[in-house]
């Protein structure tokens, strides 16, 4: 059996001392070697943290002793080796961005689909299926008939359901997301804005895998998740799909065939866009890498849970300079 598990959870609920909360919860993390990155905010928190079985029962122990917290639901991964190198418990102004004020699954939210009750809804005809990720993931694999917002951040979701969707016309919207969290909000932002039958899947994508057999499955592809393994597959083991280590995207492997393709210095989605500079920089991070492949460690540098941020900051500043460019 894998030595490690790797638990994805979150909980929408008032926390009226996040910063109290944060430290207490840090503490107890690093006092039990428990490794990952937990966002704590007025609205609730949201994690995905690894460590050995004892460790990861004693954390939920912990966090449900709480009464905010006793019917805290997470979901289970396993893997040869930790995907996390370090602990972290930062606060947030949300938990997942959306950055409209106002917007509180705490006060309002849309209606929870069971797993093993998804596959029904989403055959209907009077459904709208919406993926609320990102096009990156969505390209990994999604929901068959599932809408693409072809966003690059939670915070251009809005934009897709005002140019895409109407509280008048739209009758029924159902939407998912990798564990649930941003499914869950997006409901929320969608019922205040006059959506009066909007679900969401319980758990996310990763509770449908677990529960729904695979030849019943209306999942197609894989599923992209936010540490080393890059993607699981149905059986919610470690998928085919790596990492570029310039950009940051998940690549595949007739992706890595391609001739824009360089071990750690460029892929088919980022070859264009790296100066001889940026290059130079990449083969040093990905010799890094080799040499502490070779001493049997692992690279700090790659921990994806910590790269979306990142992620997003580049895509806005590419954003920025196309905009600065036009004007010039």
């Amino acid at each position: 059996m894998s030595k490690c598990v790797v638990a994805a959870f979150y909980k929408f609920v008032t926390i009226e001392s996040p910063q109290l909360f944060r430290d207490d919860l840090f503490q107890f993390m690093n006092d039990n070697e428990i490794r990952g990155t937990v966002l704590v905010a007025t609205e609730g928190l949201n994690g995905t943290i690894s460590g050995s079985r004892e460790h990861v029962d004693s954390l939920f122990g912990y966090l449900r002793a709480d009464s905010r917290f006793s019917d805290l639901e997470h979901k289970e991964s396993y893997t040869d080796d930790c995907p996390f190198l370090r602990t972290k418990v930062r606060l947030k102004k949300e938990i997942v961005t959306l950055g409209v004020e106002g917007v509180d699954p705490n006060l309002i939210v849309g209606s929870y689909v069971n797993p093993k009750d998804w596959n029904a809804l989403i055959a209907r005809e009077d459904v709208i299926l919406v993926d609320t990720r990102n096009d990156y993931e969505y390209q990994i694999g999604s929901f068959k008939n599932a809408l693409n917002p072809d966003t690059t951040s939670f915070r251009e979701f809005p934009a897709f359901v005002e140019s895409n969707l109407d509280p008048i016309k739209t009758k029924k919207v159902a939407m998912f997301c990798t564990g649930g969290i941003r499914c869950e909000k997006a409901t929320s932002y969608m019922k205040m804005q006059g959506f009066e039958e909007v679900f969401h899947l319980k758990g996310g994508i990763l509770k449908y895998l677990e529960e729904v057999d695979a030849t019943e499955s209306m999942w197609e592809g894989e599923c992209f998740v936010f540490d080393d393994r890059v993607s699981v597959d149905h059986d919610l083991s470690r998928g085919e799909y790596d990492l570029c280590h310039a950009c940051r995207m998940p690549i595949s492997a007739e992706e890595k065939r391609s001739e824009l393709y360089v071990l750690g210095e460029s892929c088919p989605y980022c070859s264009e866009n790296h100066s001889e500079e940026d290059r130079a920089r990449h083969r040093e991070r990905q010799r890094q890498i080799e040499l502490a492949k070779h001493r049997g460690e692992q690279h700090i540098g790659s921990n994806l849970a910590e790269v979306r941020e990142l992620r997003r900051s580049e895509k806005l500043a590419e954003k920025e300079r196309q905009r600065n460019s036009q004007k010039a």
